[in-house]
């Protein structure tokens, strides 16, 4: 089965091995953690997950725990039965028997409370669970998907995320790539891009000049494939027939223009002061972008970008060793 909705566009080995992978769990009935910045498309990929599977004419029951409170969700996932609270007048099925023998997708899983976690892992591991202020025992019939934007390994670290939730969900994984790690796709998502903007605002499909996309080309991409999307049908909201070299220039200003400059008055320099500040960050963080833009109080996307168009690639330190972790670490998310 190929299946191709925006977020999964590309034919590079990244995105090739991610459907394979894909393919690969569509075909098991396992619980699946998806990972990846955000943008990337987690919740495309899940859905693609449950469109590829034997589940696929069944129910899609998609929650998005990053935006309910720790009360609201714990209702929401499990139901209630009337009289459990206050204003609980009649009994209500939660997203769990919703989804029924179909898909149920955690999004930003990483939000819910260490209490509601100790509950969903005993749903997961148990199959079974009561709704609040019941004692009836009801099946988890779904499969489970989760995603999150997070270092799940960092986050059981500082145990705001239980560890045996983390293996109960990591049972199969997909992880998203950056667009930047990715960018030989950009020809295809711009096409396809371009095509879903002009259909959304009702306007002919404008064509696009190789300095357009050489423009983008040097952009880094923090907001990933939702970030170039956007900005596709925000230039399309213009009215040239053609784009060119001065979008792709508008993209990069607006970046700058949102960067924070707590530490230097950015806009009163020159481009001779910025090399200079540039190579002399570079220089105490022993050519560490990270540690450079923490200097500059610039976001890494801004340094990272700025030290592409003034050719200073040769002062970054590369191949920088990782950490040595001890065995029983979890994988870096």
């Amino acid at each position: 089965m190929s299946i191709k909705p925006w977020g999964l566009i590309g034919a590079s080995v990244a995105m090739s091995r991610l459907r394979r992978e894909l393919a690969r769990l569509a075909a098991t009935e396992s619980t699946v953690l998806i990972t990846g910045e955000t943008g990337t498309g987690k919740g495309v990929a899940a859905r693609t997950l449950h469109r590829a599977s034997a589940r696929s004419q069944r129910a899609w029951v998609h929650v998005d725990c990053a935006a309910l409170s720790t009360t609201v969700i714990e209702n929401e996932l499990f139901g209630h039965e009337r009289g459990a609270f206050t204003g609980a007048l009649d009994q209500k099925p939660g997203r769990l028997e919703q989804a029924a023998s179909g898909t149920l997708f955690l999004d930003e899983i990483a939000e819910i409370s260490p209490p509601l976690q100790a509950k969903l892992l005993r749903a997961l591991q148990d199959r079974e669970f009561e709704r609040v202020g019941g004692n009836r025992t009801l099946r988890l019939s779904a499969r489970v998907v989760a995603a999150t934007n997070q270092n799940l390994g960092e986050a059981i670290r500082q145990q705001r995320f239980r560890a045996d939730l983390y293996y109960r969900l990591h049972v199969g994984r997909l992880h998203l790539p950056p667009l930047r790690d990715r960018l030989e796709d950009l020809p295809e998502l711009v096409s396809a891009g371009i095509a879903r903007a002009a259909k959304t605002l009702g306007r002919p499909v404008p064509s696009t000049t190789p300095q357009f996309l050489t423009g983008l080309h040097a952009y880094p991409w923090p907001g990933n494939v939702r970030e170039l999307f956007n900005f596709l049908e925000r230039t399309l909201l213009g009215p040239d027939e053609t784009l060119t070299a001065k979008h792709a220039e508008r993209l990069h200003s607006e970046e700058l223009q949102h960067a924070p400059s707590a530490v230097h008055e950015v806009d009163s320099w020159t481009p001779s002061d910025e090399q200079r500040a540039i190579r002399a960050a570079l220089r105490a963080s022993h050519g560490n972008v990270t540690g450079a833009a923490r200097r500059l109080g610039w976001p890494r996307s801004t340094l990272r970008y700025r030290i592409l168009i003034y050719g200073m690639e040769h002062q970054v330190r590369r191949n920088q060793p990782r950490p040595r972790r001890p065995v029983h670490d979890l994988d870096d998310l």
